[in-house]
């Protein structure tokens, strides 16, 4: 089962840790330096929030998180087929995580992520595994 992730700017960590834990009554699964995510059940929702005191409020990026990296692989081919650019399938270390992934750019340069989150690490800034240096991670 896949879900939806929304990874947005906040002025704020701790007031937003706290804002969203309570508006989804659930804690966050992850909470680092500048950093937190939430796996919310219903809705399923990966939010992540990203400290950014210089201001808020704006989206950093939309994703799919899914299951497996076969699911990556196969949501990379399908988007290539319909004709959307992407980065590539890729192993990448960011955010706090190693990840299987692929990047996209819709409308307006929003970036869209599909990856699977394969394990945990304490990189914070993006480190590309096996892809093109010129892909970006979380910010």
């Amino acid at each position: 089962m896949s879900r939806l992730q929304l990874a947005i700017d906040v002025s704020n960590l701790e007031e937003s840790v706290d804002f969203y834990t309570r508006m989804f009554d659930t804690p966050p699964a992850k909470v680092r330096p500048g950093y937190a995510n939430f796996a919310i059940a219903d809705p399923p929702l990966k939010l992540v929030l990203f400290e950014d005191t210089s201001g808020g409020g704006t989206l950093n990026h939309l994703g799919v998180e899914t299951e497996t990296g076969a699911e990556v692989v196969a949501a990379e081919a399908r988007l290539s087929a319909a004709g959307l650019e992407t980065t590539g399938v890729g192993d990448a270390m960011c955010c706090y995580a190693d990840k299987t992934e692929t990047w996209l750019s819709g409308p307006d340069d929003t970036r869209w992520e599909w990856y699977v989150k394969t394990g945990d690490n304490e990189q914070f800034e993006n480190i590309d595994v096996d892809m093109d240096a010129s892909t970006s991670c979380c910010s």
